[in-house]
């Protein structure tokens, strides 16, 4: 055997031996001086008009979006908001490609990650994460009889979640630097994804990240894609609006209205790709003009996912030009499954 496979055999070992409270898990490297931290966030639970295509104009096709799908653009829907401290009177910044998406909640391996919540709306509502470790009371979905804690958070009322980004939550020392994972609500999770109450959870390993924003440092650009076809049918919507009230959306946009994919050429771009639905939620996103390595294992330009699929791809930006991302399933496309991300000549 190779030393090379050797040391990673070694790596990966040691990573699956340590307990949570070695943080890091990193086998000899810097990341075992890591001190696992606290990291704590304000989210709110807010109700919005959300409007599918805010541009009212499909800048990749040229044109006003075609019936049945531009007949409608804005529902009533909800979502989660960072701010910056309990007062919950600033938000927090977030960028403009992560439309609906609630804010990134993010760690390092051995950290807590501690989630105030409040709910604004009219209805009960908790936050349920995927991936980390917690205990019933921090779990946020109702059973029968209910559990109590932050099962079902009361229209009004305040929680405050904790857990904890064990072992299990971050990479191998084998793998890219970062996991994500999903969170949303789930009171009854079915109506309150569709409702928009989703986010990701982004855990990195400390040996490849900044300690204090939990960023990677070994790229440049990160963006988190979520693609889901949002029902906004009622039981009093009438047939014929059934099919317009489907709206297929990346982060709860379509027809070219998701903003901001911006990178410079040369950039390391990490792509974070998840989905949440129904049986028609079967998505193939398609990067026109770049190859990308799906989870540190082999290049794609296609990714397949299923809804609760959770997966990440790099690319190095080395194609200047405007080049379209989208839905490869046919009748996603033709609803507007679509935008434009842009590679600029600027130096990196």
């Amino acid at each position: 055997m190779s030393l090379h496979w050797m040391a990673i055999g070694r790596g990966v070992a040691c990573a699956l031996s340590l307990g949570v409270s070695a943080g890091a898990l990193a086998c000899g490297r810097t990341g075992l001086s890591y001190r696992p931290r606290t990291r704590t966030y304000y989210v709110r639970a807010e109700p919005v008009l959300w409007n599918y295509m805010p541009a009212a104009y499909d800048s990749v096709m040229g044109q006003r979006p075609p019936a049945p799908w531009g007949d409608s653009l804005v529902y009533r829907k909800l979502r989660y908001i960072g701010y910056t401290d309990s007062t919950f009177s600033t938000r927090s910044p977030a960028p403009p490609w992560l439309g609906i998406l609630g804010p990134i909640l993010r760690a390092c391996t051995g950290d807590t990650i501690r989630v105030v919540f409040r709910n604004v709306t009219t209805q009960p509502l908790s936050m349920h994460p995927h991936g980390v470790r917690y205990d019933a009371q921090n779990e946020g979905a109702l059973y029968n009889p209910p559990r109590g804690g932050g099962d079902s958070v009361t229209a009004g009322g305040t929680y405050t979640y904790n857990w904890l980004a064990g072992r299990e939550s971050g990479p191998l020392p084998s793998e890219p630097s970062t996991r994500v994972w999903l969170y949303h609500s789930h009171v009854h999770p079915e109506q309150e994804i569709e409702q928009g109450l989703v986010g990701v959870i982004l855990v990195a390993d400390p040996t490849r990240a900044d300690p204090v924003t939990a960023q990677p440092t070994d790229v440049d650009r990160e963006f988190v894609t979520f693609w889901m076809v949002f029902n906004e049918n009622r039981p009093t919507s009438p047939p014929r609006d059934e099919e317009g009230n489907l709206k297929h959306a990346i982060n709860g946009l379509f027809f070219g209205n998701l903003p901001g994919l911006v990178m410079n050429k040369g950039d390391r771009v990490r792509w974070y790709v998840t989905a949440l639905g129904s049986e028609v939620d079967l998505h193939t996103p398609h990067w026109h003009g770049a190859r990308l390595l799906l989870d540190g294992k082999s290049y794609v330009d296609v990714i397949e996912l299923l809804p609760g699929s959770m997966k990440l791809a790099d690319m190095v930006a080395r194609n200047p030009g405007v080049w379209m991302l989208h839905c490869h399933v046919n009748d996603h496309m033709a609803a507007g499954m679509y935008t434009t991300y842009t590679i600029t000549d600027a130096p990196r």
